[in-house]
């Protein structure tokens, strides 16, 4: 199998990162593995699209560090190649992570992607679902009674009321990995204009009700196929606990990983918002949860894969690329039967 992983630069990718984990995976089961930048397709005038990949030339790379320097050595295989020799392109790429240098790249990986599936390429997480998600408004589309109470708006008189006598996190409709997030208190008077006007500079604000739970962090869930994505007895899941005084809890933001056994409640979480999921061809999935509400839907580049192994002591990535190669499978024995979507969450 060949099979790509669309990344926004292969130099900001770290051996712990996901996409490094899950390529490592791939390339340990024999299948031939490639890295694809957001500036590396071509759309030629014989409607052929083809895309320049790296490789490695190295066939047995034991631990993923050594996969990773091999993937970035400069002796890397880069060749174009018709989009149709990859039989799976995985979209690992954050929009949000362009908005300030490259914000043309923002929709590459969906446009390409969608290209690459009417060719007959696997693509996950499906692009067309992907298109309905590249700000937090999507968060919007799934049931009230998961999400907390949430304002969007750039009038700044409408968020004060919304924050008026509860606290509330504030922060950019686009955007990730916590950056530009603030919390408004109760008997905050000073700051509330200063805080709002460095949000509203971002574009739109989202204004949400804080949770209390939250102050014991909040918990990342994989799902997969529209369920939590299990091991045995063992349920990808970990809990990140905040840096002191800081309020996000990003892992990259100075938070902390340890071992969370997802609640019933959140649990039913998870069922409640698979069947829009599934309908999105959401294959790979991240819920943020803070007691029984969602604070986030992760759905380009869901990580934290590293630190739920090393808190279980599991190899999750063996069985996302179980699942991957049973589709393919699929794929081959019933040419033509099922869509992207649809093959994306079978």
């Amino acid at each position: 199998m060949n099979i790509g992983f669309l990344v926004n630069h292969v130099s900001t990718e770290l051996p712990r990162y996901a996409t490094t984990l899950l390529a490592h995976e791939a390339h340990t089961r024999g299948h031939q593995v490639y890295y694809v930048t957001l500036e590396d397709f071509t759309y030629r005038p014989d409607n052929e699209l083809a895309v320049r990949a790296r490789s490695t030339r190295k066939k047995k790379l034991r631990g993923y560090q050594k996969f990773y320097e091999a993937m970035l050595d400069d002796d890397a295989r880069v060749e174009s190649l018709p989009i149709t020799e990859l039989q799976v392109l995985m979209l690992r790429a954050n929009p949000a992570d362009e908005l300030e240098e490259r914000p043309w790249s923002q929709h590459v990986g969906v446009v390409f992607g969608q290209e690459a599936a009417r060719r007959g390429v696997l693509v996950l997480n499906d692009p067309w679902g992907l298109s309905k998600a590249l700000d937090k408004s999507y968060f919007q589309q799934f049931p009230e009674c998961v999400r907390p109470q949430t304002l969007i708006s750039r009038d700044p008189l409408e968020i004060k009321e919304f924050a008026q006598g509860r606290r509330a996190v504030l922060k950019p409709l686009q955007g990730s990995g916590g950056e530009s997030v603030f919390l408004l208190r109760e008997d905050e008077e000073a700051n509330v204009n200063q805080i709002i006007e460095a949000v509203r500079s971002h574009g739109y604000v989202v204004a949400q009700e804080y949770l209390p739970a939250a102050d014991d962090g909040d918990v990342r869930l994989f799902l997969m196929n529209g369920l939590p994505l299990q091991v045995g007895d063992r349920i990808a899941a970990f809990r990140r606990r905040r840096a002191e005084k800081d309020l996000r809890s990003n892992m990259h933001a100075g938070g902390s990983a340890e071992v969370a056994e997802p609640t019933d409640e959140q649990l039913l979480v998870a069922q409640q918002v698979r069947p829009r999921l599934i309908q999105d061809g959401m294959f790979l999935v991240g819920l943020d949860l803070a007691g029984d509400k969602l604070l986030e839907i992760n759905v380009f580049s869901p990580g934290g894969l590293y630190s739920i192994q090393s808190t279980q002591e599991t190899r999750f990535t063996s069985a996302i690329l179980d699942a991957i190669e049973a589709k393919i499978e699929s794929s081959r024995l019933y040419p033509g039967s099922f869509s992207n979507a649809q093959l994306a969450v079978l």
